[in-house]
């Protein structure tokens, strides 16, 4: 039956209807599924999500698109997403995304996933899809969102000018300066814009000074 499902299902990471499809010629599907689970051919990640087991799987399973699954739609960014870049040096054990429905968090046998509420407004600009093997793939902000997402989520900072905006990017985000001098003033804008953020546009203009050429992300 594994054989016959893996043909069926390609890739690592699925839905449950793409299992109960795979299993659509048995009797009884949905005790199928109980007891793949119950054997640890399936792991279930969350409620209607699911990866292959040990035995079972081609190639690692991908987190970022499991991210992207769990709760829907949402892009990765903030810490995961600056790590990814190399723009802060800490590795960072959860999964953090950015969503338009209410922040959310899942602790699952596969890692912790977070997800951060931003307006509609703010959502669409500054997302880029990578492709994996088999077929997969997964949304990530650019640098340039992922900081603003960063920025922004962090409610607590009062940053009024420029100079302040560097202290904090430098010793609290720890953020790489020479990375940041590479990013995108022109696209930091765009994203002020939509954010209609004070401190995102002193961002743009701090990027700017440190020579930002508007040559990176659109």
């Amino acid at each position: 039956m594994m054989e016959e499902l893996r043909i069926k299902i390609t890739g690592e990471e699925f839905d449950y209807h793409a299992l109960l499809d795979g299993l659509r010629e048995y009797d009884r599907p949905r005790d199928k599924i109980t007891s793949l689970l119950r054997q640890g051919a399936v792991i279930r990640v969350k409620k209607g999500i699911y990866i292959f087991g040990e035995r079972y799987k081609r190639r690692s399973f991908s987190t970022e698109v499991l991210a992207n699954m769990i709760c829907g739609p949402s892009y990765i960014s903030l810490d995961y997403a600056l790590h990814y870049y190399g723009l802060i040096p800490e590795r960072v054990e959860a999964v953090t995304s950015v969503t338009v429905s209410r922040g959310r968090r899942f602790s699952t046998p596969v890692g912790l996933f977070i997800y951060h509420s931003v307006p509609m407004r703010a959502y669409p600009i500054g997302l880029d899809q990578i492709e994996l093997d088999g077929g997969r793939s997964f949304l990530i902000a650019i640098p340039e969102k992922a900081l603003a997402d960063k920025i922004q989520a962090d409610r607590g900072t009062a940053i009024r000018t420029q100079a302040e905006m560097r202290t904090y990017l430098l010793d609290s985000l720890r953020i790489d300066s020479e990375g940041l001098g590479k990013l995108n003033p022109e696209t930091i804008s765009q994203i002020a814009d939509q954010y209609r953020s004070r401190k995102l546009r002193l961002l743009s203009g701090l990027v700017r000074r440190l020579g930002g050429t508007g040559n990176g992300h659109e």
